[in-house]
């Protein structure tokens, strides 16, 4: 795949990785106990929410979910007011006692990492996850997530609100409504699980991501949790606990990398890739050239592999598939759009304009075919799996 563009706003998304160090020093036995956690969870989160002093401070909720000696862990929740275009913001995080203080990181930040690494709070399980190097922003120019759509696979669901931001309107657009099916709400890939607040899952995954799912009903209780792709986090519903606004039963499913909500246009979820409309909530999402708009039907084809791609014929009909990496050698047949293939790697050949521009690279297929990508939804501006 090969993008045309770039996503604008980057600098809206600059990620916080500053760990931070505030409060008295309180006493290691009783550590975990003391207001002064929650003080200095407290003035982190606001200060990651960008609240100034002529805001209205928001409501605020630190619960410490485990402690041992000098360590705690657990979850900060800004709350949202009760209306619509707002919703609740937080973070899982982790605390250490230390001479100056306590020492606070949030889930994504560098210093979560490495705090998790130490932690005796920390399960084995969760540290696999938790201790990852966040990566760059879209992992460096890849846009592949290896995400479902955030239920059953084979299920059609409704798109009822295009991307967006997390709280409404605001940028980054890195959310989407989907409501309809048999309305059970599923990791869209595996990582671990924490309830951010009642009806806010939030998951963490490999490679800097986590998704958050909002307004759920019936929602599990997890801290820490290991889920598969397609675990049942609860119920579409209309749960506004930690504020916000909900019309009707749906989740609202947001995209995160590190520590910031990113754009969730251009990111391929269940096979589809969304994109942005001309306002917030707004666009719609592309299956190769098949295309569904708000108020269209989202068929969870389930996770792209990330040596997978989509064939996107730019328009419908077939793809040639060839012998060699060029138009000169033998057809070996073709590929309908909206097809999945696996691609074994890559080499230079003739050139061709797709959706996302022109390019001379072409793939191999895993059967031995190849075809060019300019023709192929992949994730990635270059090779997906290496130079043949």
């Amino acid at each position: 795949m090969r993008h045309a563009r770039r996503l604008a706003g980057g600098a809206a998304t600059a990620l916080l990785m500053v760990t931070s160090l505030i409060g008295a020093t309180p006493g290691a036995a009783s550590a975990a106990g003391t207001p002064a956690l929650t003080a200095a969870v407290t003035a982190k989160l606001l200060g990651a929410a960008r609240v100034s002093t002529t805001d209205a401070r928001p409501d605020t909720r630190v619960t410490v979910s485990r402690t041992s000696g000098r360590w705690a862990f657990g979850t900060a929740v800004a709350l949202a007011p009760r209306q619509e275009d707002a919703h609740p913001t937080g973070s899982v995080f982790i605390a250490r006692s230390e001479p100056g203080g306590w020492r606070v990181a949030f889930d994504g930040e560098a210093g979560f990492a490495a705090l998790a690494a130490e932690s005796p709070v920390v399960s084995s399980q969760e540290r696999n996850v938790l201790t990852a190097t966040p990566t760059p922003l879209y992992a460096g120019g890849d846009f592949r997530t290896g995400m479902a759509l955030p239920f059953g696979v084979g299920q059609t669901w409704t798109l009822t609100s295009g991307p967006h931001g997390w709280g409404g309107t605001e940028w980054p657009y890195s959310s989407v409504d989907l409501a309809g099916g048999d309305q059970v709400v599923r990791a869209a890939r595996a990582g671990t699980a924490y309830t951010m607040c009642q009806g806010w899952i939030r998951v963490i995954h490999d490679r800097g991501y986590s998704t958050d799912y909002y307004h759920l009903w019936n929602s599990i209780s997890v801290n820490g949790l290991g889920v598969g792709q397609g675990a049942v986090l609860g119920n579409t519903g209309t749960d506004v606990t930690c504020g916000g606004a909900a019309y009707g039963r749906h989740v609202h499913f947001g995209l995160r990398q590190n520590s910031a909500y990113v754009p969730i246009a251009d990111h391929d979820i269940g096979k589809w890739v969304l994109a942005n409309g001309s306002a917030a909530y707004q666009g719609g999402a592309r299956h190769g050239s098949a295309w569904a708009g708000v108020g269209g039907g989202l068929y969870n084809y389930g996770a792209l592999g990330l040596n997978q791609a989509v064939v996107d014929a730019n328009g419908g009909g077939a793809l040639t598939r060839r012998a060699g990496p060029g138009t000169g050698y033998g057809s070996l047949g073709s590929l309908g759009d909206g097809a999945t293939v696996t691609v074994s790697c890559s080499a230079n050949g003739t050139s061709h304009t797709g959706r996302y521009g022109t390019t001379a690279l072409w793939d191999r297929l895993s059967d031995g075919s190849w075809v060019s990508d300019a023709y192929l939804w992949t994730g990635v501006n270059g090779p997906v799996n290496g130079w043949c």
